[in-house]
């Protein structure tokens, strides 16, 4: 928007975003910004060949539509109730696009306020429950929540000894009790639960090296968890397994963190 003012609600020119966070500004609801982002998906489904692509939707603060007499007149044309849905009826909108161009569209949990299509698959982060709602309502779902796989948490609570993060805390052994299958859900249910995804944000990661601290032994735990059998799962097992691991990771140069008592 701060390349493309038309873009947004207010026609006022934005600065180029230079730190982390939340913005309220957000695309209108008129015909040339679908236009404009089809154009662009078009670009990016010709370049990356995977059957899925994420279209985002998380933390959008609705207060440019509620003033926008546009977005208010668009939800009055469509008889939606309030902006949830008009998030909603945008979500649909590029959905039907990729659906057009081969491609099956991922959004996070949000997506679900508004209520959105089946076929849209939920990367669930915020919690457990949105995970069991999406899937007990027939989408399918990608567990990414923030209370076992975002590791750009902070991994001991002696923060001194710690690189910056941006908070919360996410030791391995959490990480390694994940279970992604929520036990609420029926058999039938479950199949819906298609793998999770480890998050890294790096808004407080400035190197490389860092990088490999925050991913690493964790995204082994994650590995793990993800891709073999619950039967026979023992942290204290994996941990003696880690010590061969952390010997390749040695012998590649990953800046590993090592285990402490």
């Amino acid at each position: 928007i701060a390349s493309y003012p038309e873009l947004g609600n207010t026609g006022i020119n934005l600065e180029v975003g230079t730190t982390w966070g939340v913005y309220k500004s957000i695309y209108n609801v008129n015909e040339n910004t679908f236009d404009f982002l089809q154009n662009v998906l078009k670009e990016v489904t010709d370049l990356f060949p995977g059957s899925y692509l994420h279209t985002g939707g998380d933390e959008v603060p609705k207060k440019e539509w509620k003033e926008s007499p546009d977005a208010q007149r668009r939800m009055k044309e469509l008889g939606l109730k309030n902006e949830e849905e008009l998030q909603s009826w945008f979500t649909k909108r590029m959905s039907h696009y990729l659906k057009g161009l081969g491609k099956k569209t991922i959004v996070w949990d949000e997506g679900l306020e508004g209520g959105i299509p089946k076929d849209i698959t939920i990367m669930a982060w915020r919690n457990k429950k949105n995970a069991i709602k999406a899937a007990k309502i027939g989408h399918d779902v990608v567990m990414a929540l923030t209370s076992h796989t975002y590791f750009d948490y902070y991994q001991s609570k002696d923060l001194k000894n710690e690189p910056p993060a941006i908070g919360g805390y996410l030791p391995l052994k959490r990480v390694y009790s994940f279970d992604p299958v929520p036990m609420e859900l029926s058999r039938n249910q479950r199949k819906h639960i298609k793998g999770g995804q480890g998050q890294l944000w790096t808004e407080f990661i400035p190197t490389w090296k860092q990088l490999e601290y925050m991913a690493f032994p964790r995204a082994l735990a994650l590995s793990e968890v993800l891709w073999s059998p619950k039967v026979g799962k023992n942290f204290k097992k994996f941990k003696n397994r880690l010590k061969k691991q952390f010997m390749t990771l040695s012998s590649l140069g990953v800046n590993y963190r090592k285990l402490k008592k």
